[in-house]
C-alpha cells in the first residue's frame, strides 16, 4: 500500500499530533536539567517550577507599581492593537480585493501598485512611522496594517479573478449592474476566502505587533518580553512566548469555526 493512501484513525492522529510537542518538551527539560546540574543559577533554560512561579507572579499577583495584573493588562493591550489593525485590514482588503479583481480598469490602476507595496519590508518602515505618527498607538496599528493589507488584497483579488466567468455573464444577462454583481456574486464567494486570508496573516501580524511594542511601548506582550530580557528572565520570556502562541492558535481556531458555521457550503466543497 502506498503511503499517500494511508489515512490514520482518530486515535492514531491524536498520537501523531502530540508526538512533536512531546519531543520538544523532552528535549527542553533534558537540556534544562543538564544545565542546572552544572550550574544551579543558570537562567537560559529555567526549570518548570521557576516558570510556574513567574507565571503566578505575572498573572495572579497585583503588581505593586501599576496596581494591575501584568499579564492580563499586557494581553488586553496587545489584543486591542492587533484587533484594531486586523479589522482595518480585513475591511479594506475585502473592498479593494473585489474592486481590483472584478474591474479590469481598477486592476490596471491599482494591481501593480499593490504588488509592489506587498514586497516592501514593513519593519523597515517602522522608524518612518514613528517619526511621522509618533510613538503612540497609531504607529503600531499602522505597521500591522501596512504589513498585512497588501498581501490580503492580492490574495482576495486573485480569488475574485478565479470566479467562473459564466457567473458574471449570467448576472449581466439578468440585468445586474456592476454594483449588484459585486454584492450578489463576488462578495458571497469571497467572504469565506477572506477568513482563510486573514488566518494566513495572523503570524505576520503578531510579528509586527511584537516588534512595534518592543521598540516603543509601555504595555503589551512584546514590551514585557523585551523589558525583562535585560535581566535574562527566561522564566518570564518563555511563558510569554507560549501564551502568545496559544492566543494565536485560539484566534485561528475561532476563525475556522466561524468559517464552518457561517459558510457550511464552503467547508463541504473543501472537504470534497
Amino acid at each position: 500500500m502506498r503511503l499517500v493512501n494511508i489515512r490514520p484513525g482518530r486515535q492514531t492522529r491524536f498520537y501523531l499530533l502530540a508526538l512533536p510537542f512531546l519531543l520538544v518538551a523532552i528535549a527542553y527539560f533534558a537540556g534544562s536539567s543538564a544545565r542546572l546540574t552544572q550550574n544551579p543559577n543558570d537562567k537560559l533554560l529555567p526549570a518548570l517550577p521557576s516558570m510556574v512561579q513567574a507565571v503566578k507572579q505575572m498573572a495572579f499577583e497585583v503588581d505593586p507599581r501599576t496596581g494591575s495584573y501584568l499579564m492580563a493588562s499586557d494581553t488586553v493591550a496587545s489584543l486591542g492593537r492587533l484587533g484594531s489593525a486586523l479589522a482595518i485590514s480585513t475591511v479594506a482588503a475585502l473592498v479593494l480585493g473585489i474592486v481590483i479583481g472584478l474591474l479590469p480598469g481598477a486592476n490596471a490602476l491599482l494591481g501593480p501598485f499593490v504588488s509592489v507595496t506587498s514586497m516592501v519590508p514593513p519593519l523597515a518602515l517602522l522608524p518612518i512611522l514613528f517619526i511621522v505618527m509618533g510613538l503612540g498607538e497609531n504607529s503600531k496599528i499602522a505597521l500591522i496594517v501596512i504589513g498585512t493589507l497588501p498581501c490580503m488584497i492580492r490574495d482576495l483579488a486573485m480569488k475574485v479573478q478565479e470566479l467562473p466567468r459564466e457567473q458574471i455573464v449570467k448576472a449581466q444577462t439578468l440585468g445586474a449592474s456592476t454594483w449588484q454583481i459585486a454584492l450578489r456574486v463576488a462578495m458571497p464567494q469571497t467572504l469565506p476566502r477572506l477568513i482563510d486570508v486573514l488566518r494566513l496573516q495572523l503570524g505576520p501580524a503578531w510579528l509586527f505587533l511584537i516588534a512595534a511594542e518592543a521598540i516603543a511601548s509601555d504595555s503589551g506582550l512584546g514590551y514585557r518580553i523585551f523589558l525583562v530580557r535585560r535581566y535574562l528572565a527566561m522564566d518570564v520570556i518563555i511563558p510569554y512566548v507560549a501564551w502568545i502562541t496559544l492566543l494565536a492558535f485560539m484566534i485561528d481556531v475561532g476563525l475556522r469555526v466561524l468559517q464552518r458555521k457561517a459558510f457550511p457550503w464552503f467547508a463541504s466543497v473543501r472537504a470534497e
